[in-house]
């Protein structure tokens, strides 16, 4: 038999060796429960989704690019993030416009986009030379410059948004299909529009079917052409067709040999794409882009329409930050004039 001391220094012993056990077990599981609560707060579950949407930033029109950002950010309670694309020389400006106005509180960055991507394949045109600036083509690039995310929105600078653009983020694409676009038959109320204005809307108004390379593609030139002023993009079906590429072999195709030109019905940067994405692509609900606002001084489309649409689109010469043009109010609901003074509307009392 153990004498009695010796019992009691084992039970003494036993029981600061269970203390310690405790106190161990809740000085190391502090952390872990911190690290378990940390992967719970960024699990996709219940992470927002951030809508990514690229708008360009050109010089001497950025009050168009902050006008889209302002309706679209007014419009919705989705997380949206917005990527301004510029040229070197412009992106100071939209930066200090931005930073210095009610615009403050949204979430974006600025990136550069390198135009000598554009060498040899950019036939110069002297008709319409706006078409040939080097942002027109950031919708072709959008892998490039667009890493992290899935699905991306693109909007010409010349839009605004009167919906929540949650909407379009939501468009279906089919199994396949790299990007979404609106056609350019697809709403009734604006077949008057495009008449009145002799306006193009099939492959014919895009491209030289004199050209024997063209009549090799097998479309009908009376075919349903599509805007790129809109689109919702797969960037990992883009990056697997290999979109990019194929783009600019039709720019580079298009300088060798004249296939399209500004002098048809709608430029340089639609062509290709026309091109590419014949037969491959999904639908963009027509409401969310009602387009040729821009292309006459006096055709008007029907307030209640205008009040109905999701997307407005000034696509056109006349824009609607100059004069002449038309709905300038519905466009000028959204702009906020810049700090620096830069850039200023031009109106008949200006």
């Amino acid at each position: 038999i153990l004498p009695l001391v010796s019992v009691n220094q084992i039970l003494l012993l036993l029981l600061v060796l269970t203390v310690c056990a405790i106190l161990y077990n809740k000085v190391h599981q502090v952390p872990l429960a911190l690290r378990n609560e940390t992967v719970d707060l960024e699990s996709p579950e219940e992470m927002e989704e951030e809508i990514p949407v690229v708008i360009c930033a050109a010089a001497g029109r950025m009050g168009a690019a902050v006008a889209a950002i302002s309706s679209i950010y007014s419009n919705t309670e989705a997380s949206v993030l917005f990527y301004i694309i510029g040229l070197k020389t412009t992106i100071p400006h939209i930066r200090k416009w931005i930073e210095n106005s009610k615009l403050k509180e949204i979430k974006f960055k600025v990136v550069e986009f390198n135009p000598m991507v554009l060498k040899g394949k950019i036939r110069q045109d002297a008709s319409r030379p706006e078409l040939l600036q080097p942002l027109n083509f950031v919708r072709f690039y959008l892998p490039l410059l667009i890493q992290k995310h899935e699905k991306v929105i693109y909007l010409d600078d010349d839009v605004i948004v009167q919906g929540d653009i949650q909407e379009l983020y939501d468009t279906k694409l089919a199994p396949g299909h790299a990007a979404a676009f609106s056609d350019d038959c697809d709403l009734p109320s604006t077949h008057e529009m495009v008449r009145s204005v002799g306006m193009q809307n099939t492959y014919m108004g895009f491209l030289d079917y004199r050209k024997q390379a063209i009549r090799d593609l097998g479309i009908s030139p009376s075919t349903c052409s599509f805007n790129p002023g809109v689109i919702v993009a797969n960037m990992t079906e883009w990056k697997h067709q290999r979109i990019t590429k194929q783009l600019e072999k039709w720019m580079q195709r298009n300088v060798e040999e004249n296939l399209y030109s500004s002098t048809l019905g709608g430029g340089v940067a639609t062509s290709p794409m026309l091109i590419v994405f014949h037969g491959k692509y999904s639908s963009i609900n027509p409401m969310w882009h009602i387009r040729h606002l821009g292309w006459s001084p006096d055709a008007r489309y029907s307030e209640q329409f205008l009040q109905e649409a999701k997307l407005l689109h000034w696509n056109g010469r006349y824009k609607p930050w100059d004069y002449p043009s038309v709905h300038t109010d519905l466009w000028e609901n959204w702009f906020i004039p810049d700090p620096s003074g830069k850039f200023k509307l031009t109106r008949p009392d200006s």
